[in-house]
């Protein structure tokens, strides 16, 4: 995808002070053995078993302790916080962009001789700090946007009056709800209960609307401004996220007041099962689907569509590529424990049997050189590759890393369900982001 490397190098920002937590590491490992030991705080809930399988194959193989504790979700912050207190703490973490890593800095030892370090297939997108040393290493690179089932839409296409032949015609907001609009009222003839799977807004579970959709809206003011971050915003963009949101929660399997009942869960349960024609999420969705009970989508139905908002040239826009989460080793654990994690880490990601639990289990898309042509086999990671190759397309990067903190984020949440209820006029709404936005980055910045 045309300008890839640019976009995800727009995560690179300037950073805001923050105060740091205190950490201790012992003489010995972490678990009182001199050899060394791992303990994996991970990110991720949709890939707790299988980090906890890998973690199983590395003992038995090595005769080194990996442990893997999952926070839940939309609270990896509070838990890291709370493991880094403890005199066991966490050897291996993640952190979340550079803003994150200002929090985190002097926890994360410098990664920059490593093998898996030195085998990022760009070194670009190393989390790197000031003065260019190696904090951090990308998981994955990752994409978001709309998913669809193609079967539905195959339905749709096929009646009398559609409003479009094919998903290709699908490549701006206008379409996009002139097409959904006109299926949400052919919904009963579709099987469906509606075109979009519920909006969740329930406590912890916004995090596809006040951090991945106000990417978009977020991402064009940095553009039209020339920067990569601010201390207030003036949210240019609000009428744009208001289209896309009022369409999710007006043609949606739900009453949009039922809307901050409903989990992540709930909305990937009923796109799996067909009960929704398309649902906002990532590539790390398919386990989300693919293991629902009930699941009714095939493999080759399931297809990835840009956020369309509104925005003036949106046709070339592809979908939102990046990384957010970034491994780093604590360097406050003792050095034994430091050499074990760092040993776990380049074998997931150079060791043949490692890097097939990444591609295979995992479904990640790894940048690193290692890996080759060696792609997951998952539809959603598929359609990532679909849509890098395409040099017509434009990414959208990750931008949402410069959101100034957690509160932030579920102040928006509550805005957000707020005015699904009713409760808010959308003026309110972006009334309050903005204030909000100021307010905390003068918080987290000290000033």
């Amino acid at each position: 995808m045309k300008n890839l490397k640019r976009s995800i190098a727009l995560l690179a920002v300037a950073a805001l002070s923050v105060g740091a937590l205190a950490a201790c590491g012992d003489d010995e490992g972490a678990s009182g053995d001199a050899e060394g030991s791992v303990y994996f705080l991970n990110w991720k809930p949709e890939s707790e078993a299988t980090y906890g399988e890998i973690a199983e194959k590395y003992t038995e193989e090595t005769g080194v302790e990996v442990k893997v504790v999952t926070a839940a979700s939309g609270t990896y912050e509070q838990t890291l916080q709370a493991e880094m207190t403890k005199s066991d703490a966490p050897t291996l973490f993640q952190i979340n962009g550079p803003v994150g890593l200002v929090s985190w800095q002097e926890y994360a030892a410098d990664l920059g001789e490593t093998d898996f370090a030195k085998d990022l297939s760009d070194p670009g997108l190393a989390l790197t700090g000031e003065d260019g040393t190696v904090y951090g290493v990308p998981l994955a690179v990752e994409g978001f946007g709309i998913i669809y089932n193609d079967a539905i839409m195959r339905d749709y296409f096929e009646m009398d009056g559609a409003k479009a032949a094919s998903m290709d015609e699908i490549n701006n907001f206008d379409k996009l709800k002139e097409v959904t609009d006109d299926m949400q009222a052919r919904k009963a003839d579709l099987g469906i209960d509606g075109v979009f799977a519920s909006t969740s807004l329930a406590t912890g579970e916004a995090w596809r609307w006040q951090t991945h959709l106000f990417n978009t809206p977020l991402y064009h003011e940095y553009q039209e401004k020339g920067i990569t971050d601010a201390e207030e915003i003036e949210f240019t963009y609000s009428n744009e996220f208001k289209n896309i949101f009022d369409l999710y929660l007006t043609n949606s399997t739900v009453e949009k007041t039922l809307a901050p009942s409903k989990t992540v869960t709930d909305s990937m349960a009923e796109f799996a099962t067909g009960k929704a024609a398309m649902v906002q999420n990532g590539n790390w969705a398919w386990s989300q689907i693919k293991d629902i009970e009930g699941n009714a989508v095939a493999e080759e139905d399931i297809k990835f569509l840009p956020i369309y908002s509104g925005v003036e040239g949106e046709e070339d826009l592809g979908i939102n590529v990046g990384t957010e989460a970034f491994m780093a080793v604590n360097s406050q654990a003792t050095e034994a424990d430091q050499q074990a994690t760092i040993d776990f880490v380049n074998w997931l990601f150079t060791d043949e049997e490692g890097m097939n639990y990444v591609t295979e289990d995992l479904g990640f898309i790894a940048p690193f050189k290692s890996f080759g042509d060696r792609t997951p086999a998952d539809p959603l990671a598929k359609e990532i590759n679909r849509y890098i190759s395409d040099d017509s397309l434009t990414a959208v990067p990750w931008v949402f890393t410069t959101m100034p903190s957690a509160k932030f984020k579920d102040d928006f949440a509550q805005l957000l369900a707020q005015y699904a209820s009713g409760n808010l006029e959308w003026a309110e709404v972006e009334e309050a982001v903005v204030a909000n936005w100021a307010t905390e980055k003068a918080a987290v910045g000290g000033n």
